[in-house]
């Protein structure tokens, strides 16, 4: 399944650190945009750095909230039984943020899911740039093991009481920017030189990448598997995605060929790619064509077996 062509216009990730932008964050019901619901938004309008408003709505499923979900939540389904629906704070949220560039912590994630609701209940295409500050994070925080939210939270000692509700982890998300931006002047004096440093790390030969970690779950579906990428990745840079990989025991390559068990699909198309389909996927296709077992997968399937490797 190609992701451009679900979300034809979604807008970009941006490597940037704009002043004023809207922070969202959403509950839901599960991790499928398509199968599972929003229940709660929450958002943060920061003009010139300074926070000028406020978003904060539950929502009323179609369906019960699960226990897992209300353990993780705190959210009941007594609290959104007279809450609105999704259609009245969509629509109120989608007036929220206007244009404003959007921001979250793996907010691809969050942007998926709204993308897709607002699509089919308020007939409106979600096409708002984004800066997510996960993929800041990687970058600028490489040693840490782990980048969650809750991990930044820690690193930088910042209150988590209340995380896992959409406004708590709104808040919380604007502070770890606000670190952020003092990791970028005192690492590189500026976001020019950052982002520099961002695109050059993203065009390289990543073949010679080894395994940060002795500890390998051959039981996962990359281990001893050889993995091509093609195309860009919206939640993070494609030497991060390859490190990924190898830290799981899979084996990295830049050409598709019969010994090829997984193709990644980006969700970004390259600058390089001037079709629907790269080179590598048609490749990778004939080959199927002809009786390869090559299985393709898109970014969305990729990023739940690198953060949850022991489910699959």
């Amino acid at each position: 399944m190609n992701l451009n062509n679900l979300r034809p216009v979604k807008g970009k990730s941006l490597i940037e650190t704009p002043s004023s932008f809207v922070v969202f964050d959403i509950e839901t019901t599960g991790l499928d945009s398509f199968e599972n619901e929003i229940i709660e938004i929450g958002a943060l309008k920061v003009k010139d750095g300074k926070v000028v408003d406020s978003f904060d709505h539950l929502i009323k499923p179609s369906h019960p909230i699960n226990s897992f979900i209300t353990d993780l939540t705190g959210i009941t389904n007594e609290m959104v039984e007279n809450a609105e629906s999704i259609e009245e704070v969509l629509e109120q949220f989608i007036n929220f943020i206007g244009d404003n560039i959007l921001m979250g912590h793996n907010v691809n994630f969050d942007i998926n899911f709204v993308y897709d609701h607002a699509e089919k209940y308020n007939n409106h295409i979600l096409n708002n740039d984004f800066v997510d500050t996960l993929r800041l994070a990687r970058q600028l925080l490489p040693k840490l093991p782990h980048h969650r939210l809750s991990d930044l939270a820690d690193y930088y000692n910042i209150d988590k009481t209340g995380h896992h509700r959409a406004l708590k982890d709104v808040e919380m998300t604007l502070d770890v920017y606000n670190h952020l931006l003092e990791e970028i002047i005192n690492q590189y004096g500026n976001i020019e030189k950052f982002k520099q440093k961002v695109f050059r790390n993203s065009y390289r030969n990543f073949n010679d990448i080894k395994p940060q970690t002795t500890d390998i779950d051959e039981n996962n579906i990359f281990y001893n598997k050889n993995i091509v990428i093609t195309g860009d990745f919206q939640n993070m840079p494609r030497k991060e995605a390859v490190q990924k990989i190898v830290n799981l025991g899979g084996h990295y390559s830049d050409k598709v060929n019969e010994e090829t068990d997984y193709v990644i699909e980006g969700s970004k198309k390259s600058k390089f790619q001037k079709n629907a389909k790269s080179t590598k996927q048609l490749q990778a296709e004939k080959l199927i064509s002809e009786g390869a077992n090559i299985k393709i997968l898109n970014e969305d399937e990729f990023m739940k077996i690198i953060n949850e490797p022991s489910l699959y």
